[in-house]
């Protein structure tokens, strides 16, 4: 096993278990102590650990963004949920948007089935996925990488994305909260997000429960810039009751 796979899957255990010791990591991965400690000391150097005896705990600042391999092996079953119920609402022959989250990554294998789609995105993980599906074109945005995240973003991104007006842009988000509206970790990857929303005719947020009620680092929008949300669990009154003042349509599993 490579060392950043071995990372990966201590990130993966942090972010399950909250705290990780160094014996037993060394002895499930058959590595000396001194391996996993600087297995350990890279995650904190990137922010995702803090150093504890024996070993470490999970850095709480949602600010932080997961390598994209560890998000996109979380909540795995809320994410095919939601993608699901979009895919659902998506109709052959449309265009639609899909940015760079692990979300969407979920959506657009749910879109596979579909007939004479067009799907633009900024991700290279989706770009790969849907590259060979017959009655699927996909087009990519261009731009610049960005680091552990499989996507092209930056105002080369903006650009191409403000050329196309499309039926649906379906985007993900960091944190959501009734008042400060849905975020990102990244200022890019919010540009990149509000540009796809002023694209498309109906504007769909996919959200998993655990985003309800946390902030990130920067707003993308609030809900008067999108038509619906998506979420794997039925969110609390105070929530329905405010997609409901705002026109929004709340979509969720029964």
């Amino acid at each position: 096993m490579l060392a950043i796979e071995r990372r990966n899957e201590i990130l993966e255990k942090l972010q399950t278990e909250r705290r990780v010791v160094v014996s037993e990591l060394s002895q499930f991965y058959d590595v000396s102590e001194e391996t996993i400690r600087r297995d350990l000391e890279k995650l904190v150097v990137d922010g995702y650990a803090i150093k504890s005896y024996g070993g470490a705990v999970i850095n709480e600042n949602s600010n932080i963004d997961l390598p994209f391999n560890v998000r996109k092996n979380r909540n795995v079953i809320g994410k095919q949920r939601m993608a699901e119920m979009i895919a659902s609402r998506v109709k052959d022959g449309e265009n639609v948007i899909l940015d760079a989250s692990s979300t969407a990554v979920y959506i657009a294998k749910a879109l596979k089935e579909k007939k004479n789609l067009i799907v633009i995105t900024n991700s290279i993980e989706i770009v790969m996925e849907l590259l060979d599906v017959p009655g699927v074109t996909v087009i990519s945005t261009g731009g610049v990488s960005r680091d552990g995240s499989f996507a092209l973003v930056g105002p080369q991104t903006d650009r191409m994305i403000r050329s196309y007006h499309v039926d649906k842009a379906l985007i993900s988000c960091k944190g959501f909260d009734l008042d400060a509206g849905f975020m990102d970790s990244d200022e890019l990857h919010a540009n990149n997000k509000r540009t796809m929303l002023k694209a498309a005719r109906e504007r769909i947020l996919a959200v998993d429960s655990s985003k309800f009620g946390k902030s990130a680092f920067i707003t993308v929008g609030t809900l008067e810039d999108i038509t619906a949300v998506v979420t794997d669990e039925r969110p609390g009154e105070e929530w329905l009751k405010k997609f409901e003042e705002s026109g929004v349509e709340c979509i969720y599993p029964e």
